[in-house]
This record gives structure tokens, C-alpha cells and sequence, in this order.
């Protein structure tokens, strides 16, 4: 890889990693929590918002992968760092406030072990985001 493509590759992943916050703060306007996933295979569930590490990243940063060897790097990435493959949030209320008091009911909210909260300074959603396209964009299609 030249220089010039390894500097071009560190002023993406730095523009896709301030893009990624944006993951978090969409939602957030509506929501301030989100559950990790760590399967695309589950089944779907009515009033759940899903997105995927890939679907962020084309979302947020407009970032699509060259080839499915390069989504797969993505997720190969992903799951070797035990990171979550994607999120869901609750469409219909906030979970972990279902009152909207601004507390949590949850011992384990943004640990990185179940319930992440934006607000509360969780960057799992983002760093699910970064280590996707870094993955996908260092595969060579």
C-alpha cells in the first residue's frame, strides 16, 4: 500500500469516525438507550429500530463496502473483537426509563454488557461503526 493510500485511508476512517457519533445521536433525539446485538439473525420484532454495522456505516457515513469478502472482513472484525454486529432500539418507549423520569432501572446500562446508554457516554455503537469500515475498507476486493 502507497503512502498516499494509507493517508487516504486514515482521513477516511477519521471522517467515518466522527460520522459514527452521528449513530448515536439520531436515534438519541428520540431515545437514549439501545440494546447491542451481537447476531444479525434474529428474528424480527415489531416496534424495533435494527441497525446493522454495515447499514450504519452507509447511513451515517455513506461508506458501502467494495465486495461481500469486504462486509464479511467487517463483521470477522467485529466478532473477533467481541463487539456487537449491530443495534436495536425500542421504537415505541425508552427502555430502562419507561416513565421518562430520566433514571435508569438498569444496573448494567452502558457497561457494554447489556443496555447502552448515549447519554451516559457510551461509544459502543461508534466503535462497532469504525472497527466495521476500517475491517471492510482494509480487504482487498
Amino acid at each position: 500500500m502507497s503512502i498516499g493510500s494509507r493517508a487516504r485511508r486514515g482521513l477516511f476512517v477519521g471522517v467515518a469516525a466522527t460520522g459514527a457519533l452521528a449513530l448515536g445521536a439520531a436515534p438519541a433525539l428520540a431515545h437514549h438507550c439501545y440494546v447491542p446485538m451481537y447476531s444479525l439473525n434474529a428474528p424480527a420484532s415489531d416496534g424495533w429500530l435494527v441497525f446493522s454495522a454495515e447499514a450504519g456505516a452507509a447511513e451515517i457515513v455513506g461508506y458501502h463496502a467494495q465486495c461481500q469478502g469486504a462486509v464479511d472482513a467487517g463483521y470477522d472484525a467485529l466478532r473477533a473483537g467481541r463487539m456487537p454486529v449491530g443495534i436495536k432500539i425500542f421504537e415505541r418507549m425508552t427502555i430502562g426509563d419507561p416513565k421518562g423520569t430520566g433514571g435508569s432501572a438498569n444496573p448494567n446500562g452502558a457497561n457494554g454488557k447489556g443496555l447502552e446508554y448515549f447519554g451516559a457516554g457510551s461509544t459502543l455503537a461508534d466503535e462497532m461503526v469504525m472497527t466495521w469500515i476500517e475491517a471492510a475498507d482494509a480487504h482487498e476486493c
